[in-house]
């Protein structure tokens, strides 16, 4: 314990304890980012302690602007010279201040020890705008509690470390002290920690510099995963408050990005038709865990656990090069539906996602379809109802339709295999044509099965691969039943993952492999089948049943159909590593939002030999289109020109 001096420096005792509480934020956070390393290590490669200590120490500018903006208020309050704030009762409240503020914010590394390992990406402010559609957010923290216990537990005994170490230093409670020595110094020290404190904000005391941001952590890595590692979950979390994602960019003129985008397209290919059109939207569903879709692979002692997909893959057009255009099951659902990928945030989070879009609904219903969604959740989880309002979706089916809490997971939702009979059941009472949507729910954490079902599936070698069995036998049982309905031998089937979960394989651990997707279509009775390797996304989908209709008119579209496209290359655009990614033509680019950071060969997935020193015109025109997108994509958003053209 150290005693205030109350002659020359009056508060030197409380300015040593304010400095030793920062320092004592930076220790933990350092802890936190070793462990958030330990707990995904998998996924991210680091090749020596050299190197983790390289990337530890350009972290320490993000965990600087992270700490200074959790602990602006404490730090205020210390040094503020209000005369008595050595007083035991003044120390206290900026105890109670610092813990609760300081440990809210820690939390939020822990929460990614796991959930990173679902997104790929520190979780931002997007997260509580997932969460706040979960009607059942005490079940889903109960059994985050209890599944990953080890992590509450490692929480909790960090905390308590930290609340113990609060005392080391101690201000000596004092009388009050107004003397002209006390303002005077304390002045001068007020000026100069808020020097300190600015500078620490923006991570420079530069002028000419912008305040850090996410992608500045993308500056200091050898591989992209590796930011993450630089990174922190509150700062991430706190740069994304009130950060405008979607606004105008004008990296070309307009009708240029048009030209290079071709938001708009048009075939006349076939002969029109009316199929029914069926897609299943299945969660987390990873192509890692498919056989059919990793023939080619080369991966050794390879397992797959979907045999009755591989069964109907043989009779299907697959794409065995598909990727997810987000990483959340909501950017599924608007990436697959309307066209519309997510980046850096969910459009459907977005204040532009309430406007007239014209989408695969709009379009079939336009053409006499009727349309409805399944999700086995309670009625508006995962923000799924309100978007499925917003594009004009007929009829909505959920937990509360369903109308059977037996069938109950105790999570999620209904098990899969119950609720696709019912939606089996459903479309064999619909007008035809028909376009209707399933989104699955029990190929996902806690990675359980009913009870009848134990021991039925193999365990596999990670988490997931019990729960993609039992979906995969839902699955057979609803094939099983529907092609004894009449509607079946008229009906367009599509097969496609939201994004992908738990990784097992090394191939799908490299940074451009992490949210691949299987895509299958499947037309009973007709010889549309094969394998197709060439790149594939989730916004082609849109496009490609437009085709095979023989839809006429122009709509709109990002994608491609899969059926061939003259107009437009084959490509993929996604967000990961803080960075838009765009594959095409032989290379992958990583662009910030400025200008490209970085070129890498098709067979680099890994991202780990990067060749913008030795970029050449194509790569040059790589760039543009991805530019060409982006400029349109966030046009159309915000100027609300989602509709038809």
């Amino acid at each position: 314990m150290v005693k205030n001096n109350p002659f020359r420096l009056p508060r030197l005792t409380e300015y040593k304890a304010l400095f030793f509480r920062i320092g004592l934020a930076f220790a933990f956070y350092m802890v936190a980012r070793v462990l958030f390393w330990l707990y995904n290590a998998d996924l991210m490669e680091v090749a020596s302690v050299f190197e983790f200590a390289k990337l530890a120490w350009h972290g320490l500018a993000f965990d600087t602007t992270a700490i200074l903006y959790v602990n602006a208020l404490f730090i205020i309050l210390s040094v503020l010279p209000t005369g008595f704030n050595a007083t035991r009762g003044y120390q206290n409240m900026l105890k109670v201040l610092y813990l609760v503020t300081n440990l809210l914010a820690y939390s939020l590394n822990f929460v990614d020890f796991i959930y990173y390992r679902f997104t790929f990406a520190r979780t931002t402010l997007a997260f509580m705008d997932s969460l706040e559609h979960e009607q059942n957010k005490v079940a889903l923290l109960g059994n985050f509690l209890v599944n990953y216990w080890h992590v509450f537990a490692l929480f909790i005994a960090m905390s308590l470390l930290w609340v113990r170490a609060y005392n080391w230093i101690r201000v000596e409670p004092a009388e009050r002290n107004f003397s002209k020595t006390y303002f005077g110094t304390s002045l001068i020290a007020l000026l100069m920690i808020a020097t300190l404190c600015v500078g620490g904000i923006r991570g420079d005391f530069k002028k000419s510099t912008r305040p850090i941001n996410l992608v500045d952590a993308s500056r200091h890595v050898r591989v992209p995963a590796q930011a993450d590692v630089v990174l922190n979950t509150p700062f991430a979390f706190f740069r994304t408050l009130g950060i405008k994602t979607f606004r105008r960019m004008d990296y070309m003129p307009q009708p240029l990005a048009e030209q290079l985008a071709v938001p708009y397209k048009e075939y006349r290919k076939v002969k029109p038709s009316r199929p029914n059109v069926v897609i299943f939207i299945l969660e987390s569903y990873g192509r890692e865990y498919i056989a059919s879709f990793n023939r080619d692979s080369g991966i050794p002692g390879y397992k797959g656990y979907s045999p009755f997909v591989d069964s109907l893959a043989a009779h299907s057009m697959i794409f065995t090069n598909a990727y997810a255009n987000g990483h959340k099951s909501i950017h599924g659902m608007s990436s697959i539906l309307a066209g519309i990928p997510s980046f850096r945030e969910a459009f459907t989070s977005s204040p532009y996602a309430k406007q007239p879009i014209e989408s695969l609904v709009s379009v079939l219903k336009s053409e006499g379809y009727t349309t409805s969604f399944y999700h086995g959740a309670p009625n508006g989880s995962m923000g799924f109802l309100g978007f499925a309002n917003i594009l004009g979706i007929d009829r909505y089916y959920g937990k509360t339709e369903f109308n059977d809490d037996s069938q109950f997971d105790g999570v999620w939702g209904i098990w899969d295999e119950p609720f696709f009979q019912y939606f089996c059941n459903n479309l064999g009472k619909e007008k035809q044509p028909f376009f209707s949507t399933i989104f699955t729910v029990s190929s996902h954490e806690p990675y359980e099965v009913p009870a009848q079902y134990e021991g039925k599936f193999p365990e596999g070698d990670v988490n997931i691969h019990k729960t993609i069995g039992y979906t995969d036998f839902a699955l057979r049982r609803f094939f099983q039943s529907a092609q004894k309905q009449a509607w079946f031998n008229n009906t367009i089937f599509v097969l496609v993952a939201d994004h992908g979960n738990t990784i097992y394989y090394d191939q799908y651990k490299k940074e451009f492999m992490k949210n691949t997707v299987p895509i299958l279509i499947y037309r009973p009775g007709r010889d549309f089948k094969g394998v197709n390797d060439k790149l594939a996304q989730q916004i082609d989908i849109y496009p490609t049943i437009l085709d095979m209709i023989g839809y006429e008119k122009p709509f709109r579209s990002w994608g491609r159909s899969l059926l061939g496209d003259s107009r437009v290359d084959p490509f993929v655009i996604k967000y990961s590593a803080n960075q838009y990614q765009y594959f095409s033509g032989g290379y992958i680019c990583t662009f910030d939002g400025k200008k490209a950071t970085g070129f890498f060969a098709a067979d680099d997935k890994g991202m780990e030999r990067n060749l913008l020193n030795a970029r050449t015109p194509k790569m040059d025109s790589l760039e543009l289109r991805c530019k060409a997108l982006v400029q349109d994509y966030m046009y159309r958003i915000t100027q609300r020109k989602l509709g038809p053209k």
